[in-house]
C-alpha cells in the first residue's frame, strides 16, 4: 500500500524545466541597453529575481542601479562591472552584452515582454509552493501540525495572488495625491458622500466619515450595553447596501455597502441570524425562540428571510480559533467571495500562538497586532469587539475610558479607532428608589429622559475628532438606529 503513495519519476520528469523564456529575457535586456527609457516601462513590476537565467538577473540588477542613479546603462558602461576574464554563456562579458544589444526588442513591445517574464516567474513560484507543500506533508516536523501547514500554504498563495503587494515600496507623493482625489471622487458619488463605508447610522458616519479601509476599529463595552448588537447592526446594514459593478477584466468592484465576514466566536450562526431577523422584522427575538408568534408575524418573518437570503454576510461560528487560523480564513474569503468588512466578536476569545500561551498580555498583543496587519493586507476595515474590565462598575460615572480596556496596552496602541457603547438607562434602572418619594419622582423623570437612548463614545480616532454619537436602542429587537432630532442628548467633543 505504501508504494501507491510514491510517484515513479520518469526520464521526462527529470529533464522537465521550470517554465521560462530565455529569448524574451535577452530581447528585453537588449532593449534596455539600447534605450534606457525602456527600463521605466517595466521597472514598476519587474524585479531581478523574476528572470530565470542567473546572468540575466545580474545584468538587469546592474542596469537598474545605473539607470536609477541617472547614469547610462549600455554594453560599454556595464562591462566595467565584470572582471576582464569573466565568461557568460561561453562568451566574454563584453561579447555577451554586445550580443544582447543586437537582440533588442522594440521599445513598444518591451512591456509585453516584461509581463511575460513576470507571469512565468509567478508560475515558477506556484510550482515551488506546490513542491514545498508535498515535501513538508511527506516529512513534517513533529511540532508542525497539518493546520499550520495549511495556514502557511494559504499565506504564501495569497501573497502570490496579491500582485505586487509583497514587493511594494515607496509610493510617490503624486501617486498618493491621485489616490486621495480618487477617494474623494468615490466619496462624492457614494450614498451619504462618505470616504469610507457607511455604517447605516447617520450620527456615527458624521463623526467617522464611515469605516475607513485598513482601519482596526475596537468596539468595547460592559455586558448588556449592546456592543454585539451594534456590530451586528452595522454588519447587516453594510451587507444589505451592497452594490457592485463588473470591471473590464470580469472582476466585481464594490461601489456601495460591501461583502461582510463575521467571526462569531461566542454565538452560533443561528443565534446571530435570530438577532438580525428580529431587528429587520421588528419581532422580539425571545418570542421567535419560544415560538410565541402569530401567523401574521410568522409570515412577516418568512418574507424578511426571503429578502435576506441574497445578502452577502458570511458567518464563521468556530469557537476558540487562533489568530493564525482567523487570518487564513479571512484571506480565503477575500479570494473566493470578496471582502469589504470583517467583524470579530470578540478579541478575548481568540488565542495566540503556542509560544505566547500562558502569557495573556503577550497573547493579546499578538492578536491585536495580527488584526491590524490583516486590515492593511486585505485593505478592509476590521471591527474587533472587546470586553471592558470591572473597574467601570466601581465609579460613579460609568462611562468607559481607554484604561478600562482589558489588557489595554496593545489594544490602545494598535487600534485606529476605539468606540465605547454606553447606555446610562441600564445603570439608572438598577437604582430605583422607594416609591412615593421625591427621589423616586426624579428617578422617573431621568428614566423617561434616557429611555431608549445610547451613546457611542469615540475615544480615539486617528483620522478625525473624538466625540459622542447619540443613538436610539430598542432592546427587544436588539436594534440601534438614528435618534429623532429632538431626542438628541448633549454632545461631547474634545
Amino acid at each position: 500500500m505504501k508504494g501507491t503513495l510514491q510517484k515513479v519519476e520518469t526520464e521526462e520528469d527529470v529533464q522537465r524545466l521550470a517554465p521560462h523564456n530565455a529569448e524574451a529575457e535577452r530581447q528585453l535586456l537588449g532593449a534596455i541597453l539600447v534605450n534606457n527609457e525602456t527600463f521605466y516601462r517595466v521597472s514598476d513590476f519587474l524585479e531581478p529575481h523574476h528572470f530565470f537565467v542567473p546572468s540575466h538577473q545580474d545584468i538587469y540588477e546592474k542596469a537598474s542601479h545605473l539607470i536609477r542613479a541617472g547614469k547610462t546603462a549600455s554594453p560599454v558602461t556595464l562591462k566595467t562591472f565584470y572582471p576582464a576574464d569573466a565568461k557568460i554563456a561561453d562568451l566574454t562579458a563584453t561579447q555577451f552584452l554586445v550580443r544582447l544589444a543586437g537582440d533588442a526588442a522594440s521599445i513598444i513591445n518591451a512591456e509585453d515582454y516584461g509581463r511575460s517574464i513576470y507571469d512565468l516567474a509567478i508560475r515558477r513560484n506556484l510550482i515551488r509552493i506546490g513542491e514545498d507543500m508535498v515535501n513538508i506533508a511527506f516529512d513534517a516536523p513533529i511540532d508542525v501540525p497539518p493546520e499550520q501547514q495549511i495556514d502557511d500554504a494559504e499565506r504564501r498563495l495569497f501573497e502570490l495572488a496579491e500582485t505586487g503587494r509583497s514587493e511594494g515600496g515607496f509610493v510617490s507623493f503624486g501617486d498618493a495625491l491621485t489616490e486621495t482625489i480618487e477617494m474623494a471622487h468615490a466619496a462624492y458619488n457614494r450614498e451619504g458622500a462618505l470616504s469610507g463605508i457607511s455604517t447605516g447610522l447617520r450620527e456615527l458616519d458624521r463623526l467617522m466619515g464611515g469605516l475607513q479601509h485598513s482601519d482596526l476599529i475596537v468596539l468595547a463595552g460592559r455586558p448588556a450595553m449592546g456592543k454585539t448588537s451594534l456590530a451586528t447592526n452595522i454588519a447587516y446594514n453594510i451587507a444589505q447596501s451592497y452594490k457592485a459593478e463588473e470591471q473590464p477584466d470580469g472582476s466585481l468592484k464594490t461601489i456601495n455597502g460591501g461583502v461582510v465576514g463575521f467571526f462569531s466566536l461566542e454565538m452560533s450562526a443561528e443565534q446571530l441570524a435570530t438577532r438580525i431577523i428580529s431587528e429587520q422584522a421588528e419581532i422580539s427575538s425571545s418570542k421567535i425562540r419560544r415560538g410565541d408568534i402569530t401567523e401574521a408575524e410568522f409570515e412577516k418573518l418568512a418574507a424578511c428571510a426571503q429578502t435576506m437570503q441574497t445578502v452577502p454576510l458570511h458567518v464563521d461560528q468556530t469557537g476558540g480559533i487562533s489568530i493564525a487560523s482567523l487570518v487564513a480564513k479571512a484571506r480565503r474569503l477575500k479570494r473566493q467571495r470578496g471582502l469589504d468588512l470583517l467583524v470579530v466578536d470578540y478579541i478575548q476569545l481568540l488565542s495566540g500562538s503556542a509560544k505566547n500561551s500562558g502569557n495573556r498580555v503577550q497573547e493579546i498583543t499578538e492578536i491585536t497586532t495580527g488584526l491590524k496587519a490583516l486590515a492593511k493586507e486585505l485593505q478592509v476595515p476590521i471591527i474587533a469587539l472587546s470586553q471592558l474590565s470591572r473597574q467601570v462598575e466601581s465609579r460613579d460615572d460609568k462611562r468607559p475610558m481607554m484604561s478600562d480596556l482589558r489588557e489595554s496596552g496593545s489594544i490602545e496602541q494598535d487600534a485606529d479607532v476605539i468606540l465605547f457603547v454606553f447606555r446610562e438607562e441600564y445603570y439608572l434602572s438598577k437604582t430605583e428608589p422607594e416609591p412615593d418619594t421625591v427621589e423616586y419622582e426624579n428617578w422617573q423623570r431621568d428614566m423617561e429622559r434616557l429611555k431608549g437612548k445610547a451613546e457611542v463614545i469615540i475615544a480615539k480616532q486617528r483620522h478625525g475628532p473624538t466625540g459622542t454619537a447619540n443613538l436610539h436602542f430598542e432592546g427587544q429587537y436588539t436594534r440601534f438606529s438614528d435618534l429623532a432630532e429632538e431626542d438628541h442628548l448633549p454632545e461631547r467633543y474634545e
